[in-house]
């Protein structure tokens, strides 16, 4: 057989004010428009869509790609990631540093990552030949393990960056086959946790769910856990709570997750964590199609339809998704459809501009509780929109974006709001200092809306108002390496908000490289978070005059590697200290909202990944919390355990998930649950272009709830389908 050889040596709707950004319509209109056509057009003739590519998919023939790893001394690396970008192939090299994947001809990108070395991604092509590949990967002299963006605004490694940050990778989120993004991060993330009521959809509420804790900080509203999308923040403008039914995987590339508190870059919500999901670019040449098609349990549907489009310097990628089900509890149906579209265009080296829009529109219905009465049924439709400008240079880069967001929502019992949420960043990294990184930047961002109900008073309705609130701020965030080993990191934020004036939030920290496998961390770090329009202006507990909510967050952590860093720990002890909490309290017999409330929560973190062998590989999370004071939403401990087996065509995966001291009802009494939940998921690859799997949750039938009230469903059941195609 004819081999090409090739080496590579890497050394590295009703919108509530006439204040509304005017730009911020227009490109979300001519995006959405054309996100709509394709959206809708595609899902009418999905199912033809699916019969013509699986046709194609026995037509067309692959060929094989057999590589090599070594490092820059010419020692084999065993165990090196290897991905075949914008693909589902994916592979570890054996004990040998060698590796084999079958893919379709045309040209490719792949990366190979290992720990201790620099990652690299390397285009081939593969046409009527195989391609012997060996790649060089040059050894990382502070022994980094990944690069993430969160925690500093710009590109750091990991082990820098003073704050402890989780990241969920595009295997993980795929290895699911969830359509909604949050229950995949509360089975990858130590400590943090989201709340569910039925089978797929959080809706919106009384009975909902999709509520975030981290460290014990949750809250109804829930907003004390920022959600960004690259980099933006997504909240309704007035009940200042993200919804997590917009979230959808099939959009993200990776999500980075700072634990504590991350005010000091973010600004408002982000006290008490930041969960960052970072959006899919199309990285290979040509066209890509994949989806997915899923049925199961209770008449559950689920279809994802990806493509993107890349040549040159210009790429688009684009996602439509749908969701159904009859839901396991009746009156409990839910059904959602999603689109998304990213336009990128890299002007050079230096220069790239990007913009991107998403829709959501989506009906949910409220059981009730078990044993009660029905509750309402909601329909909502968000929008969300964003330009980002980047310049990155040797010594300096930085981003400029401008983010447009909005929603409508309806609910039967009469209630209707309109709300917005727009602004924009700037900020610039400067490395003209020996070994020091500094980040200037300057946020301004408008929030609000209006409500009302329009079967009050006999209907007449009562118009609630119309309320608009602005916030800007600069910060300051600098970084210096000393001795190569201790990173010394301190931050300041000037925050300045119309309602309450102004706030100073800081932060410092260090990172100790004590040897290439042992890294140290320490933190401390004010958060803080705004009054919503809710809790200033509507309805009887309203108060005009609340101050923001504060908290002190301290933590140590250590991350070490063992086994010729096949086994990774990292260990984090926690103490967050909260004050000026809005309640609401009874003044002279009427509710009020008042800055009462405290809170003092101290626990730890654990998470482990031990890469057993090239087919096995085993990931552990663990958090404990210790309340002075419980809160709704948020357990005690949780233990998760993934373990994935991989062996040429099947794969499988297991998750358990355990969870004990579940607050769902802290007035009048305590009420809490323990459960212990095991899922899994088998999936064979019929040939480059299908996989088929199966998946089942809770199988061993487990009777629990997680809202007072719910019950989950016991055994269910999926079976699917992904596809994918590419032309060059």
């Amino acid at each position: 057989m004819n081999y090409r050889y090739l080496k590579v040596d890497v050394n590295q709707s009703d919108l509530p004010t006439t204040q509304c950004c005017i730009f911020g319509r227009l490109t979300f209109f001519w995006l959405t428009l054309i996100l709509l056509f394709l959206s809708f057009h595609t899902m009418k003739n999905i199912l033809f869509l699916i019969v013509i590519f699986t046709g194609c998919f026995y037509s067309v023939k692959s060929q094989t790609i057999i590589g090599t790893v070594k490092s820059s001394t010419g020692a084999t690396i065993a165990f090196a990631n290897v991905v075949i970008l914008n693909s589902f192939k994916n592979i570890t090299t054996d004990k040998f540093g060698k590796f084999s994947l079958s893919i379709s001809k045309g040209e490719w990108q792949i990366t190979i990552s290992a720990k201790g070395y620099i990652t690299t991604t390397q285009s081939f092509k593969i046409d009527n030949r195989a391609v012997n590949v060996e790649i060089i990967l040059s050894t990382d002299p502070a022994f980094l393990e990944e690069v993430v963006v969160t925690g500093t605004k710009s590109a750091v490694a990991k082990n820098y960056v003073p704050f402890i940050v989780s990241t969920v990778n595009r295997a993980q989120i795929e290895n699911s086959s969830e359509s909604s993004l949050l229950p995949v991060l509360a089975q990858q993330v130590p400590g943090l946790f989201v709340t569910q009521r039925g089978i797929t959809g959080f809706g919106v509420g009384a009975g909902s769910a999709g509520s975030i804790s981290m460290r014990g900080l949750s809250g109804t509203p829930n907003n004390k856990v920022l959600v960004l999308i690259n980099g933006n923040p997504q909240f309704m403008g007035i009940f200042g709570h993200p919804l997590a039914d917009a979230f959808v995987a099939s959009d993200v590339q990776k999500v980075e997750v700072i634990h504590g508190s991350g005010s000091v870059l973010y600004g408002s919500n982000a006290m008490g964590g930041v969960i960052n999901i970072i959006t899919r670019n199309q990285h290979q040449e040509g066209i890509f199609v994949n989806g997915t098609v899923l049925n199961g349990s209770y008449n559950t549907q689920k279809y994802m339809l990806n493509a993107g489009y890349r040549k040159k310097g210009f790429s688009v990628m684009s996602s439509f998704n749908h969701d159904r089900t009859d839901g396991h509890r009746e009156n409990s149906a839910f059904k959602i459809l999603n689109g998304f579209l990213k336009l990128k265009y890299q002007f050079n080296e230096h220069l790239s501009v990007e913009a991107e829009s998403s829709i959501a529109k989506y009906k949910a219905s409220d059981p009730g509780m078990e044993g009660g009465t029905k509750g309402q049924s909601i329909a909502i439709f968000r929008g969300s929109t964003y330009f980002n400008l980047a310049n990155k240079f040797k010594k300096v880069s930085g981003n400029m974006q401008l983010y447009y967001n909005y929603g409508n929502h309806s609910i039967t019992d009469g209630f209707r709001s309109a709300d917005i949420n727009y602004g924009f960043s700037l900020f610039q990294t400067f490395k003209y200092i020996k070994n020091n990184t500094t980040t200037v930047g300057f946020d301004y961002k408008t929030f609000g809306g209006k409500a009302r109900n329009v079967f009050a008073m006999n209907g007449l309705g009562i118009y609630f108002g119309n309320h608009i609130i602005t916030e800007w701020a600069p910060y300051v965030f600098s970084q210096q390496v000393l001795f190569n080993k201790l990173i010394i990191s301190a931050g300041l934020r000037l925050e300045n908000n119309s309602v309450f004036g102004g706030i100073s939030v800081p932060s410092t920290g260090v990172s100790y490289l004590a040897t290439k496998s042992t890294t140290i961390k320490a933190s401390f770090s004010k958060g803080f978070r705004s009054p919503t329009v809710l809790e200033l202006y509507l309805f009887p507990p309203a108060n005009a005059f609340l101050k923001p909510e504060k908290m002190n967050n301290y933590e140590m952590s250590i991350h070490q590697q063992f086994l010729k860093e096949k086994l990774l720990l990292e260990c984090t002890l926690f103490n967050v200290q909260g004050s000026n909490l809005i309640q609401t309290v009874f003044v002279g017999g009427a509710p009020k909202n008042l800055n009462s409330g405290v809170f003092n929560n101290t626990g730890v973190e654990m998470s482990a990944r031990y890469a057993i062998n090239k087919q096995i590989d085993l990931a552990i999370n663990y958090a404990y919390t210790h309340f002075k004071m419980p809160v709704i939403g948020s357990p005690v401990s949780q233990l998760t355990i993934n373990s994935n087996y991989k062996r040429n065509k099947f794969s499988f995966n297991i998750n358990s998930q355990i969870i004990n001291g579940l607050y769902k009802l802290i007035k009048p009494v305590e009420l809490t649950s323990n459960y212990i939940l095991i899922n899994a998921k088998v999936m064979y690859n019929i040939n480059s272009f299908i996989d088929v799997f199966m998946k089942g949750e809770n199988l061993t039938n487990q009777t629990y709830q997680i809202n007072n009230g719910y019950g989950m469903p016991g055994i269910i059941a999926f079976g699917g389908m992904n596809f994918h195609l590419s032309k060059r």
